[in-house]
């Protein structure tokens, strides 16, 4: 009786790994064949490098410095779904912004939100803006500033506008929504390919 019971309780596990390893197979091959991004937002980084990507993280690196000695970096990663029409880009990306000036510590830094337009493009909105006396230490009782929804309404263009004449405009938030697109769905397959290797040993 019990050589049955074990027996039965091997082929059942054999059949469970059987049916989710097609299950797998099946949504690793619908992903690899799919082109979910074609056509989509024409992508440039400017002046920016791409200075961290890695594929095992979520975020990336962005930096540009100029000729002043100012520098800029971007650090961005794909956030929660946005309200955009069926068939465009679903996530935003959450962007922050450190804007250094040369010979000063304290840093500039904005909370932004790239998202998919209805006409297939990207559009930034700023959500904080922040005073940092340094990066490096930041108390959490160090005033950075108000509510940015609290802000004068002109005083909210201008952040924005600063931010464009700086390189944030619509070519690098095209690439940055397209790019942490891809990477999402590059992550996805490769995590489908591990899933499909481990339980093909048992199957």
């Amino acid at each position: 009786m019990t050589r049955l019971v074990r027996f039965f309780s091997r082929n059942c596990r054999a059949l469970r790994d059987g049916e989710l390893l097609r299950a797998l197979q099946s949504e690793l091959k619908y992903e690899e064949s799919s082109k979910p991004f074609q056509g989509h937002l024409a992508a440039s980084l400017g002046d920016f490098v791409l200075d961290w990507d890695s594929p095992q993280s979520k975020d990336v690196v962005l930096r540009r410095r100029f000729d002043s000695g100012e520098e800029i970096a971007i650090s961005a990663l794909l956030g929660p779904e946005a309200d955009v029409g069926e068939g465009l880009l679903p996530m935003q990306v959450l962007m922050k912004i450190c804007i250094k000036k040369p010979g000063l510590s304290p840093t500039l830094q904005f909370d932004c939100g790239i998202s998919s337009s209805g006409d297939n493009e990207s559009e930034f909105a700023v959500h904080n803006a922040y005073y940092r006396q340094s990066l490096s230490c930041s108390g959490a009782s160090e005033y950075k500033g108000c509510s940015y929804s609290l802000l004068d309404p002109q005083l909210q263009d201008a952040f924005k506008e600063y931010l464009i004449s700086r390189g944030i405009g619509k070519d690098l938030t095209n690439f940055l929504l397209l790019h942490m697109h891809k990477k999402e769905q590059g992550q996805y397959v490769n995590w489908l390919q591990k899933l499909e290797a481990m339980v093909a040993k048992d199957a």
